[in-house]
């Protein structure tokens, strides 16, 4: 496969025919490269009038590579062919080179360009390409791959410093001029000096480039080294090129808006500049922004205002860095009932926005900081976090969320700073976390309690003065303090016809009728101890009890007979007993929860970390049961009498979970442990 590599366009801000004069001090020999040994002119010709130069050199190479490498190649040196054509009229050099040594096992292939700056004709342009394509080399294509990109970063990287180098030590001897060609005269690099009232007068230091994302020229594929390093930060030579060919590519083949230079290299970040694997996420996000009509949604969409009065989360200045700080209340935010009144659609576009705003302000900062700022810092406040928040088709909402961002925004996101984190905290970090980057999770930074004010704390990452009043600091923060939504906000079933809330309600969750006298009983069986048992559910007519029983042995589950010997299932199939009536409690099984009471209309989440290996039964009983029920069951003909009296039926609809005691334990361990003790392991996955 025939590796290919670009440069971004060097500038030099000293006229075309003073650099040439530098390029020829490079040789014979250049004692800035120890690996240019030597070099031979093996042709020269020039044309008539002058303005037309070509050389032909062989150059001998040291390459840096491994003595058995070179023992087994059985050479010391590695030739090259370099064809320079100068053209003073036109004030270009283009130089094309290529290996001599192994040419029929390896392919190198480079070219480069001295020109005129396209809007300043007193500085000077440079432009490297290469290919490299390996047929065979004794079995050592790998290697040799590695030593040719190696020595193609080193020749990027000192390329300029050379030439600099060599400028310099011109204007050391007096020569800061050298004549433009004409017709009637020839300027060579060995131009005497000139008389200081001759010379151009001092070049400015200022960049003509605009300060913004566009290219060096009209031609949209070039990209000056020094805007990369102003708009977008240090890059290695070949993560330049990367971002260069994957612009061109995408230029020359993509239909539609080419994003900015950030954009297309959060992407190449987010897949280890592989260019193959970056391009692929890259298109369909593309095509997905263009789908939705993305990149209008700052213009176009307005939060709801059940978004601007509920919802806990705005922009707050910036941090120590000068990323751009959002903060969220996650735990004071009501988001079951958002997405009761709104549906997922809403609180996914709404989460877009703040995207779309927070690319808008690293540009923005960018430019007031002087220096590259691609991403923002989140923080997120815990304090009233809760099971309740746990609601499955919310969870489900946020993993949506989770999964679109993590497609279309990747490497935006710098730190996550958690705090206040409360003891149910692990069990929502098991569930979100699998769904979340490796590279994003190793950003997360997780405070439990009061830590975060301490040293190692958010003043390491928050100027003091910015820190918000509800965060113990004295800074006034506009974000809502949030609040439940009224359940005059939520949306009808019929509005919610087409949302996947009711979709989520309907398939991940099971339905159960509760009659005085009948409780309807889960069976959950535990391996390992330390696992969690988290539910949720809510009561849609009457009010109920919930409990939590554990034992030793397995009830025997009833059989399909509505009248099975040990439990009743309504003729509808949603009402389950599983405790059987000669069971005992405290010998036979144990209740490992307080009882429950629910009323009609509530929600209710919770979790509960097994304590022992065994079979837990939870149950849902009728409000005013008698207390001894539970252990004594009715008989048979009580019960069927019991289901002829419709204001003793109540129901249920529930869904259950069982998180693994080792997952569970490494998130609880991240977010109660120390953070000045627990440093390593608040960070997760590093």
């Amino acid at each position: 496969m025939v590796q290919k590599y670009q440069s971004p366009v060097r500038v030099y801000k000293h006229p075309f025919e003073l650099v040439m004069a530098a390029y020829e001090r490079r040789f014979p020999t250049c004692h800035l490269i120890p690996m240019f040994v030597a070099s031979d002119v093996v042709n020269e010709e020039s044309s008539e009038d002058g303005s037309t130069h070509r050389v032909e050199r062989r150059c001998a190479l040291d390459v840096d590579a491994p003595r058995l490498l070179k023992r087994i190649a059985g050479v010391d040196y590695v030739y090259f062919i370099q064809k320079n054509t100068l053209n003073r009229k036109e004030r270009t050099l283009h130089i094309e080179s290529h290996n001599e040594t192994f040419s029929n096992r390896v392919i190198i292939h480079e070219t480069c360009c001295y020109s005129v700056h396209p809007e300043n004709e007193d500085w000077t342009c440079f432009e490297q390409t290469a290919s490299l394509d390996i047929k065979s080399f004794f079995g050592f294509e790998s290697t040799v791959e590695k030593i040719a990109m190696k020595q193609y970063a080193s020749s990027i990287k000192k390329g300029k410093e050379i030439i600099e180098y060599y400028l310099k030590e011109l204007e050391e001897e007096g020569i800061t001029h050298v004549s433009r060609w004409t017709p009637s005269t020839i300027s060579l690099p060995s131009s005497r000096p000139t008389s200081p009232s001759t010379n151009t007068p001092d070049i400015p230091r200022l960049a003509v480039i605009p300060a913004v994302s566009v290219p060096l020229s009209t031609e949209d594929n070039k990209l000056d080294a020094d805007y990369i390093k102003r708009y977008l930060g240090d890059l290695t030579p070949l993560q330049e090129s990367c971002l260069i060919r994957l612009r061109i590519w995408l230029q020359e083949t993509h239909k539609g808006k080419i994003p900015k230079d950030e954009h297309i290299l959060r992407f190449l970040r987010a897949r280890d500049f592989n260019m193959d694997r970056a391009r692929e996420i890259l298109c369909q996000s593309l095509t997905w922004r263009k789908q939705h009509q993305v990149d209008y949604l700052l213009e176009t969409w307005t939060s709801p205002q059940v978004l601007q009065d509920y919802y806990t989360g705005g922009w707050h200045h910036h941090d120590r860095d000068g990323r751009p700080l959002y903060i969220l209340r996650l735990g004071q935010m009501d988001t079951k009932g958002l997405v009761r009144a709104l549906g997922e659609e809403s609180l996914l576009r709404h989460v877009l926005s703040i995207n779309e705003e927070g690319l808008r302000r690293c540009e923005e900062n960018t430019k007031v900081f002087g220096r590259p700022i691609s991403c923002w810092t989140c923080l997120v406040d815990l304090e009233g976090l809760n099971m309740r928040h746990l609601w499955r088709p919310g969870v489900k909402a946020l993993l949506r969320i989770i999964e679109v961002v993590e497609a279309n925004y990747p490497e935006t996101l710098g730190r996550l700073l958690i705090l206040r984190a409360p003891r149910v905290f692990p069990v929502l970090w098991t569930l979100v976390s699998p769904f979340i980057d490796e590279n994003t999770r190793k950003k997360f930074l997780i405070y439990a309690g009061n830590d975060y004010q301490g040293p190692g704390g958010l003043v390491d990452y928050i100027d003091k003065e910015i820190i918000p009043d509800f965060l113990a600091g004295e800074c006034m923060c506009e974000v809502p303090e949030g609040g439940l939504v009224p359940k005059s906000m939520y949306r009808t079933p019929e509005e919610l016809e087409n949302e996947d809330v009711r979709l989520w309600t309907e398939t991940i969750y099971q339905s159960a009728s509760i009659f005085k006298g009948a409780p309807h009983e889960l069976l959950i069986e535990i391996i390992d101890a330390s696992s969690v048992i988290t539910w949720d559910f809510d009561v849609c007519k009457g009010d109920i009890v919930f409990n939590i029983y554990h034992s030793k042995r397995a009830p025997q589950l009833p059989r399909k007979d509505p009248l099975g010997a040990h439990g009743i299932t309504s003729p509808g199939g949603n009402n389950v007993q599983l405790i059987d009536k000669s069971w005992t409690l405290g010998q036979d099984y144990s209740m490992v929860e307080s009882p429950l009471t629910c009323k009609e209309g509530e929600s209710v989440q919770g979790s509960h970390i097994t304590r022992w290996p065994g079979f837990y039964i939870l149950q849902w009983r009728f409000h005013n049961m008698p207390a001894c029920s539970a252990t004594n069951l009715p008989r048979v003909d009580d019960v069927l009498a019991t289901l002829q009296v419709s204001s003793h039926k109540c129901k249920v609809m529930y869904y259950t979970e069982v998180l693994g005691s080792e997952d569970f334990r490494l998130a609880r361990l991240s977010s109660v442990g120390s953070t000045h003790t627990n440093q390593h392991a608040l960070f997760l996955s590093t």
